[in-house]
């Protein structure tokens, strides 16, 4: 396809700008950081388009069309995030990430006409789905300023002020997510909810971020229970993502989809 033949470039472009803008953020240059991912922001937007217009139809039923919107939704996270808050973490975390999703793309060709199974191909994937990978994208990035408090020992005030902006977001967007998945799952199954185990999951994963935001409430000069209820809310949010696949409970899961 004569869209995917032109990847290359638009990788190449995307993850030139993503990494120069990740490189700035963290030297504090916030014109020339939002400069170049506003610009990677517009060249992955345009490829979408080219690829809406070449298929004929939205492209998101294919692996490696969903890869292309979870880097755009990254960058986005990232944009808005330093936009609002100035988190040098942020914008680079989300910049280096949304690398990533394109290098998967770009060494993996295959997955670009590897089509979703029919359960996969619904109005709700892209929703559900985007609105996840943009919480998991701050929810990460508060792991890493928790991580980076708890082991550095500093008592820096902005720090936790930091993760807390971010898990607030975060939340609301697992939540969100949370809804669109229900409603996905009663036109797909008949059921909003069939305590599934990845819906188990995700629904500890929103307790767990829900009594990190009350004890902050509660208790806020504890800064090392905070540091630690986040990492552990962190690793509950990756067994969620991909893990629960290998727990022996997942057998029977309506969300293992053999591929």
């Amino acid at each position: 396809m004569l869209a995917w033949t032109l990847f290359v470039y638009i990788f190449s472009i995307c993850s030139l700008c993503a990494l120069i803008s990740a490189l700035a953020a963290w030297q504090k240059k916030k014109k020339t950081a939002l400069s170049f991912s506003i610009l990677a922001i517009l060249v992955l937007l345009a490829f979408l388009f080219f690829l809406w217009h070449s298929l004929a139809r939205p492209p998101m039923r294919t692996l490696g069309e969903t890869r292309l919107w979870y880097a755009l939704f990254l960058l986005l996270a990232g944009v808005l995030t330093y936009i609002r808050w100035e988190y040098k973490w942020i914008l680079s975390y989300t910049s280096l990430m949304s690398i990533v999703f394109l290098t998967i793309n770009l060494c993996k060709p295959e997955l670009h006409d590897a089509t979703l199974m029919p359960a996969l191909q619904s109005v709700w994937f892209a929703p559900h789905v985007g609105v996840y990978m943009f919480a998991y994208a701050l929810a990460g990035a508060s792991f890493i300023l928790a991580l980076y408090g708890l082991l550095s020992h500093k008592q820096d005030p902005k720090l936790l002020k930091s993760a807390d902006n971010l898990v607030y977001i975060a939340l609301a967007f697992l939540n969100i997510g949370m809804i669109f998945g229900a409603v996905w799952g009663k036109a797909a199954w008949g059921h909003f909810w069939n305590w599934d185990a990845k819906e188990t999951w995700a629904l500890l994963t929103c307790l767990l971020y829900s009594f990190y935001i009350h004890y902050r409430l509660q208790y806020p000069t504890n800064k090392k229970i905070a540091y630690i209820v986040l990492i552990i809310a962190f690793i509950a949010l990756q067994i969620c993502w991909y893990g629960v696949k290998y727990l022996p409970a997942a057998g029977g899961s309506l969300h293992l989809y053999g591929g």
